[in-house]
Formats: structure tokens, C-alpha cells, sequence
């Protein structure tokens, strides 16, 4: 069974994050991201769950949080066997713009050429680490634009994600059985991209062999999310994987917006699949996108307790 052309690209990125406002203010205010939805960890009530993109929160747009400051949750380590650092895109002549706001807001960033583009480097207020790269090839609408930046210089969506693992050559095998090929080589960085290629269908694998092991936690992200078109493709993602790798994946689980499966990668990176379907706009309209707190209905009888249980935020 070949499931090369099953994966279209990236999906999602998610992330365990400290406090929910200064995690709201970061992405929107300053990165100016959407907030496209507000709803609920649903394997745990008391934690919000923030989806951040484009307009409507196009898959490969979208990066996600966990605010989890009050749960009891150590602080993680970014290391070997996660994702090591998401990439947004910007169009062309946008990166100095960047530079001068980040910095601005008190934020260090450096500059780091790979592959021949300079990635603008810095970390989020939970310590995750973040780029931004100049992609002029990136024409994915509807982009959202914010009251404080310009349309020429608006955050698109997710680039690529940088994988940390010990062994590059076992991971990138799998990658290529996956669907991600194309290897482009610059030093420790290793590139590659699904049939579709380009912005939002990009992985770069990182040499962590130096690195610490990555311990999941407050600042370090979960697992990184790939697209597909139906949930059959999922199914038979799945039935390669456990045949041909013997790996443990998950079976499905409804996320609302779209469907999901999990399981650990070579590289012991936390992989979801999940379909680009039904999308964002199930229960808000485009303009009450992120206005309100949405449950999905096997929650919604407990809509009074959730409420009480969670810290209020100011949009």
C-alpha cells in the first residue's frame, strides 16, 4: 500500500502555553492572528483550547494552545523528539517590518540563513520557539489583517515545522513513506515537502543528536498535525502504519472540526492526521469567528460548569 499522495501537507500546530491572556495578546495583538475559535481541551474541561489563523482558519494556518499555568503542569524541555520550532510566513520585503515590531515589544530575535532564506527568529511569552520567513510564493487566502498591520506585511500561516531528532536518516525514511519528500540538504537542517510543496506542506528535519531530550510541558509543543482530504485517507494511514511500522495509532477521534488519529513518528515525535473537514465554520458565521466559547455537544450540558471553571479573558 502506497500513502505517499494521502498526506496533503500541514494541518496544525498545538502547543502547551502558560496564561491565557498574555497567550491571546501575543498571537493577535502583536502577530496579529485571528482567533478563530474558543473552545475547551476536551480531555480536560478546566483548560481553554485557542485556535489561531487565517480569516477562517484555513488548515495549514492554523496554530493552537493549551493555556495550562493553573494545572499543575511542569515546565517542558524543547529538545530531541518534538516539534523544535514552528515557521509563519510573511510575503516578500515583510521580514525587516517584523524585526523592528518584535523588537519593539521587547522581544530579542536573530537572523539564521537556511536553504538560502533568512528565518527571523524569537520566542513566544511561554519560551516557544517561533520564525518568521519571507515567502513570496505563498499565495494562500484569505489572509486576516489586523487593525496595526499593513496588508504587505500580514502573517499568512504556518511555513514549515522543525522537527528535533537524534537520528535524521531513520526519521526522514519514514517522512518519505509518509508523504514528505524532496530532501533538501544545509548543514543540520534537512527539507522536505508533500506533493503540494511549498508554504504550509514543508517539514525541516533538525539534527538534535546534541540536544537534551525533549520533555513535553508548559513552553514545548504537542504534536504538530497533518492534512487530509477524507477520513477514509485516515483509515488507511492508519492501516499502513500499524502493517508496515508497527506503530500504535489511536483510533478516531472527533475533534469537532475536523477528525483525528495519533501516534509517535521514528524520532518519537507526536504526529496527528487530521481532515482538512468540516472546518471552523460549523457553529460561527465568518464574522463571529472566535467571539464566543463553542462546545461540541457531548459538553454542552455542562456548559455552566465549564464556564465557572475557566479564568476569563479579555478578546
Amino acid at each position: 500500500m502506497n500513502i505517499q499522495n494521502l498526506i496533503k501537507g500541514l494541518h496544525h500546530v498545538t502547543a502547551t502555553v502558560n496564561e491565557a491572556q498574555e497567550d491571546v495578546d501575543f498571537y493577535t495583538r502583536l502577530l496579529g492572528l485571528r482567533l478563530v475559535k474558543v473552545t475547551v481541551n476536551f480531555d480536560n474541561e478546566k483548560v481553554y483550547h485557542f485556535y489561531y489563523g487565517n480569516k477562517i482558519g484555513s488548515p495549514s494556518t492554523i496554530f493552537t494552545t493549551f493555556p495550562y499555568i493553573d494545572q499543575v503542569v511542569r515546565k517542558g524541555v524543547i529538545g530531541a523528539g518534538q516539534v523544535y520550532e514552528t515557521v509563519f510566513s510573511v510575503k516578500a520585503d515583510s521580514l525587516a517590518f517584523w524585526e523592528k515590531r518584535l523588537k519593539e515589544n521587547g522581544l530579542e530575535t536573530h537572523k539564521e540563513s537556511r536553504f538560502g532564506f533568512d528565518f527571523l527568529l524569537f520566542e513566544d511569552p511561554s519560551g516557544l520557539k517561533l520564525s518568521i520567513i519571507e515567502d513570496d510564493s505563498d499565495k494562500r487566502e484569505p489572509v486576516w489583517v489586523s487593525a496595526d498591520i499593513a496588508n504587505e506585511n500580514v502573517i499568512i500561516g504556518i511555513h514549515s515545522v522543525v522537527l528535533a531528532v537524534e537520528d535524521p536518516g531513520e526519521t526522514a525514511s519514514f517522512l518519505h513513506d509518509f508523504g514528505y519528500t524532496s530532501d533538501k540538504n544545509d548543514g543540520k537542517f534537512t527539507l522536505l515537502e508533500t506533493a503540494e510543496k511549498g508554504a504550509g506542506n514543508s517539514l525541516i528535519l533538525l539534527d538534535g543528536s546534541g540536544l537534551p531530550k525533549g520533555i513535553n510541558g508548559l513552553g514545548t509543543v504537542h504534536h504538530v498535525a497533518h492534512r487530509v482530504d477524507s477520513i477514509e485517507d485516515s483509515l488507511r494511514i492508519k492501516a499502513y502504519l500499524e502493517d508496515a511500522y508497527g506503530i500504535s495509532v489511536t483510533e478516531i477521534r472527533d475533534r469537532k472540526y475536523f477528525k483525528s488519529i495519533y501516534f509517535r513518528i521514528p524520532g518519537n515525535v507526536l504526529f496527528e492526521v487530521a481532515t482538512s473537514g468540516p472546518g471552523f465554520l460549523v457553529d460561527e458565521t465568518v464574522e463571529e469567528l472566535g467571539s464566543s466559547l463553542k462546545l461540541p455537544d457531548w459538553q454542552e450540558v455542562r456548559r455552566d460548569q465549564i464556564e465557572k471553571d475557566l479564568v476569563p479573558f479579555i478578546r
